[in-house]
């Protein structure tokens, strides 16, 4: 009962880091880059390291334990793939402009000269929004079932997901602010968007639960493993190195993997 309350918490808090990142954007005339570079950097980090060192390995001993040997390894390498093929299928029929991998700066979407009310800003923040829901469902099912498994790795995994949807949260809120003039309706947007993370876990509950045997939980967890694979590779890794100076991104990739590496050798 303990680990389903801190389940859903952290996925609560994962999803409303949008809203941080909007509010940010209000505030903040330009992008911290060397900072952006290290924390992006830092969450593909704490998801490479949990993923391929942690959350594979479960998956692999639950689905061995219950098919056997060499079934089990199988079953959880199909699955693994598996977990890539469904986040990147949901990536590829996400227009470029509104997907939300592409990172983007503060200073590059504010458009002084722009009029209030411009649709294609607005258009853009919609889409941005609705590209963003899409992506946290999978990645709300994803924090729900790891802190169920093991509330250690479940808050590492809502650290790094809130991580990287704060930049998020200010590229759905930046174009609807400039569009609108409305702080208000902008907030409430970016807000809305990260609502999918729950979403996602609600979704876990109710319709995943009652079929969580040994079998589907090491399959699930196992996709779970090559959903933050993609993330980190298509999106954080990236991004992390665009904004990069003078190496910082490897820095918190490497910091990120010691402060998953530690957390685990100290709770596990």
């Amino acid at each position: 009962m303990d680990n389903l309350l801190l389940a859903f918490l952290f996925t609560l808090f994962a999803g409303l880091a949008t809203g941080i990142g909007s509010v940010l954007a209000f505030f903040t005339k330009t992008t911290n880059t060397k900072f952006l570079s290290f924390a992006l950097g830092l969450s593909a980090g704490v998801m490479i390291y949990v993923s391929m060192v942690d959350i594979f390995f479960k998956a692999q001993d639950a689905l061995i334990a219950d098919v056997g040997d060499p079934l089990g390894k199988w079953l959880t390498v199909g699955s693994f793939f598996a977990g890539i093929s469904l986040i990147a299928l949901i990536d590829r029929f996400i227009p470029m402009d509104s997907n939300p991998h592409e990172v983007k700066k503060i200073e590059d979407m504010k458009q002084p000269g722009t009029a209030i009310q411009d649709p294609a800003l607005m258009k853009m923040g919609v889409f941005t929004a609705m590209a963003i829901g899409i992506h946290n469902f999978p990645e709300g099912i994803a924090t729900f079932i790891s802190t169920l498994q093991d509330p250690t790795i479940g808050l590492a995994i809502a650290i790094a997901v809130a991580i990287h949807n704060i930049p998020e949260g200010i590229a759905v809120s930046v174009p609807v602010y400039y569009a609108t003039n409305d702080k208000k309706k902008a907030f409430k947007l970016s807000f809305f968007s990260g609502i999918a993370e729950p979403a996602g876990a609600l979704v876990a509950f109710f319709i995943l639960m009652p079929f969580l045997t040994e079998m589907m939980f090491g399959i699930i967890f196992a996709m779970v493993a090559g959903i933050m694979i993609f993330i980190s590779l298509d999106e954080l890794l990236p991004a992390a190195k665009r904004y990069d100076e003078t190496h910082v991104s490897i820095y918190g990739v490497i910091t990120g993997m010691a402060v998953m590496a530690v957390s685990l050798l100290l709770l596990g």
